[in-house]
């Protein structure tokens, strides 16, 4: 499959979001991380961010809340190219209203090749990393490409 590359700036479009029993560990690790966090653009869907701007000062975009279509718009924000990273303090388990949108965020994540930390650890390595400072190029697949012969033969059998 062919590869395009989306280019990231020094500066990333982070994206903070966590279900309700992770949003005080999101802000644990975001108070922790503040420094860092504050050299870059934030977003977040509606109650986490509230809750992160006013803990810790920073300004952040707000979405709407998740379960109000907030992980759609984030969704949508990433296929349009104006998302970097996202981290993603889910509860895995909890049944969640909307969790057809969050699976939904995930699966846009993995295609569009963003960087997704779902817990801590992980989120720790991501924004520890060098490359958190630097110009990156995000390889895309062209998933596409791949579903065009598929595409075709279903269209064609429908036809006849």
């Amino acid at each position: 499959m062919a590869a395009t590359a989306m280019r990231m700036g020094k500066r990333k479009r982070i994206v903070l979001i966590a279900h309700d029993n992770r949003k005080l560990d999101l802000l644990a690790w975001a108070r922790y991380n503040k420094g860092t966090l504050s050299r870059h653009e934030l977003y977040a869907t509606g109650t986490t961010g509230s809750i992160l701007s006013r803990e810790l000062g920073l300004e952040i975009a707000l979405f709407r809340s998740g379960p109000l279509g907030g992980d759609q718009q984030v969704g949508a924000k990433i296929c349009e190219g104006e998302m970097d990273f996202v981290i993603f303090f889910w509860d895995p388990l909890e049944p969640q209203p909307h969790d057809v949108d969050v699976k939904a965020l995930l699966r846009i994540a993995v295609v569009y090749n963003i960087p997704i930390a779902c817990n801590r650890s992980t989120a720790d390595f991501l924004i520890s990393s060098p490359l958190m400072g630097e110009e990156y190029q995000r390889q895309l697949v062209d998933f596409e490409k791949k579903l065009r012969p598929a595409l075709a033969a279903t269209v064609g059998a429908t036809e006849t």
